[in-house]
């Protein structure tokens, strides 16, 4: 075992959070809605293009008031793929309704629309795309399939910030978009998400569900002289000191962006020949999709080759992991959703697909880790 470990994910701090932490205790007002949430809001505003993003604890609550905006209910089905983090499903049937779990794009990993298209019945109510490691998910077609069958389209972009689709941020494509700043992803609070609301319709409830299902947002802009209890709803609020860890992060965002998609492209050019001599896949992309570098993965030719590559890199203080346990073939899965018809691609992806270590501080040990992939396979 080398002294020198890799690990396989560090969150990298900007320098200015704990300046803006130290204002917002200074401020001693570090309730939700404060001054560095509105600091922030704004900042993502400005870098998606969203005109109403809200702040919440994390991508699992913009999830959760997504399924209360749409109101889902028991009886509803909601299309998604089964190749993702268990917040997708819970969100919804924490409401009652029914996951449909379909099959992935074999090159994208993201859901395939033909699978969905043949998944919807007259009891869907809504499509949950998810762009997995921040590579977007071909919503031309899917858009195009939530239109035609009057549908939901909730992005499950948690994966997504810095990365576009023919030019639109991941997160404002669809009639919601929930995206995550939890510790592992790439501008991270620990905690943290966001829900950017792109349907006129949804705004104002939206506010509402967020406050607990009280109108307390309209009272902090005077525009009532007192709240009240409106709908239903839940606390969704980050804290100011979460909020101000992410205004420091999203004003550096585009700085580390850049140097996790310049550790993407050198992994990317460095294993082009493993797979060119059919050792392993890369990553593909959909057309029009951009790479925020959030993860880089390699699909090996069989689950054993796969966990062997994996075994024998920790053994060499590199970090690889697999990802996601499909969630048709999980316990609670089985129990509160159903797939419609057999997901083989994705079964096969879940086996045999490995993430690589990738955060902008590994940038003079990424040659380490090529090399000891390289090793392995040769």
């Amino acid at each position: 075992m080398t002294d020198s470990k890799i690990d396989f994910n560090r969150t990298f701090l900007t320098g200015n959070e704990a300046t803006y932490i130290g204002d917002a205790l200074a401020s001693r007002s570090l309730t939700g809605d404060g001054r560095f949430t509105q600091l922030a809001s704004a900042e993502l505003a400005k870098i998606t293009g969203s005109t109403k993003p809200l702040l919440t604890h994390s991508c699992t609550a913009s999830l959760e008031m997504a399924a209360l905006l749409i109101d889902a209910k028991p009886g509803d089905e909601i299309i998604m793929p089964s190749y993702t983090f268990v917040s997708t499903a819970n969100a919804f049937v924490l409401r009652g309704a029914t996951p449909v779990f379909v099959d992935i794009d074999a090159d994208t990993l993201n859901v395939d629309p033909a699978a969905v298209k043949k998944a919807i019945t007259s009891k869907t109510t809504a499509i949950v795309p998810v762009h997995y490691a921040g590579m977007s998910a071909n919503m031309d077609n899917l858009a195009a399939i939530a239109k035609e069958n009057d549908l939901w389209l909730i992005e499950d972009a948690a994966q997504g910030m810095f990365s576009d689709y023919r030019g639109r941020h991941l997160g404002t494509i669809g009639d919601l978009g929930c995206v995550s700043f939890h510790g592992t992803k790439n501008i991270a609070t620990g905690e943290g998400g966001a829900l950017l609301i792109n349907n006129e319709t949804l705004r104002e409830r939206a506010e509402i569900i967020r406050e607990k299902g009280t109108n307390r947002s309209q009272f902090l802009r005077g525009d009532v002289d007192k709240y009240t209890w409106h709908d239903i709803g839940s606390s969704y609020l980050p804290s100011d000191i979460m909020a101000a860890t992410l205004l420091a992060q999203l004003e550096d965002g585009l700085e580390i962006t850049r140097r996790r998609t310049s550790i993407w492209n050198r992994y990317h050019e460095a294993f082009d020949k493993l797979e060119a001599d059919g050792f392993v896949r890369r990553p593909r992309l959909d057309v029009g999709a951009t790479v925020n570098g959030h993860i880089y993965y390699l699909i090996c030719r069989e689950n054993s080759e796969r966990d062997a590559l994996i075994a024998e890199l920790r053994t060499q203080g590199i970090s690889l992991t697999s990802h996601y346990v499909p969630l048709h073939s999980s316990p609670a899965g089985e129990r509160y959703g159903r797939a419609d018809g057999p997901l083989p691609v994705t079964d096969r992806i879940a086996g045999s697909i490995a993430r690589l270590p990738i955060y902008p501080e590994m940038e003079n040990q990424l040659d380490r880790v090529v090399a000891a992939v390289e090793k392995f396979f040769a």
